[in-house]
This record gives structure tokens, C-alpha cells and sequence, in this order.
């Protein structure tokens, strides 16, 4: 992992939620995950199968393994190790991601949402 210095005057963030992080300094691993079901109609009604999340494929197909590790020859020259921020101003930071100010390792990030939207046809009639 690069060894640098991070240098913030200040940073404001409005909202963080569902499972996210504000990490100050290093860390080895961060691994977020958030999953979601959004259900939107324009009657009202409820499935109680609905909060399953196993019913629906967009939660139990796998993630390709990340990250593929392959041999690379990298050659980097640090001319000033340190990174220097004056202001950093977030308005949202949500579902399973991370807002970082150091070195990190290894980051494994997942968020899953299954959006249902109900609408009735109009009467082509009317």
C-alpha cells in the first residue's frame, strides 16, 4: 500500500446513510454491502411476498471475484507524499459507499436494488 499523508482543512457531509462509511485514516479492508427493495404504485397495496429479497434474481446472482490479481511491473516515484485538500463539501453519501481520507488496502463494495413501479393503463377510452 502507497504510504501518504493526507492534509484536510475541512469536509462536510450532509447525509450518510445505509450502510456507509466515513473513514478517517488507514485501513487494510473496507467491504460495504447494502441491498434494497423500492416499491412505488399508484394504489396502494402490499405483497407481503415482496420483502423476500431470495425471490428475486437480482439478489442471488454471484459477483464475478474481484479483484483479478495479475502480475505488474510498476515503477512510481513520489515526489511529494503528501496529499493536501483545502475543502471537501458532500451532500449524499449512501447504500454501501465509502467516503476515504487515507491509504486503503482492499475495498469490496456491493449495493442491490429491485425498483417496482406499478402503474394502471389510462382508459384509452375516456
Amino acid at each position: 500500500m502507497l504510504q501518504r499523508t493526507s492534509s484536510v482543512d475541512r469536509i462536510n457531509i450532509d447525509t450518510l446513510s445505509f450502510s456507509s462509511v466515513f473513514e478517517i485514516g488507514d485501513s487494510c479492508f473496507i467491504k460495504g454491502f447494502s441491498r434494497a427493495i423500492a416499491g412505488q404504485r399508484e394504489v396502494e397495496y402490499y405483497n407481503a411476498k415482496e420483502g423476500n429479497f431470495n425471490i428475486y434474481p437480482v439478489f442471488r446472482e454471484p459477483i464475478p471475484l474481484i479483484p483479478i490479481e495479475e502480475d505488474i511491473t510498476i515503477q512510481t516515484a513520489q515526489l511529494n507524499p503528501i496529499i493536501r485538500v483545502q475543502n471537501i463539501d458532500i451532500i449524499g453519501v449512501s447504500s454501501s459507499s465509502v467516503i476515504h481520507i487515507g491509504n486503503s488496502g482492499n475495498i469490496s463494495m456491493e449495493a442491490r436494488i429491485k425498483h417496482i413501479r406499478q402503474v394502471y393503463p389510462k382508459n384509452s377510452n375516456s
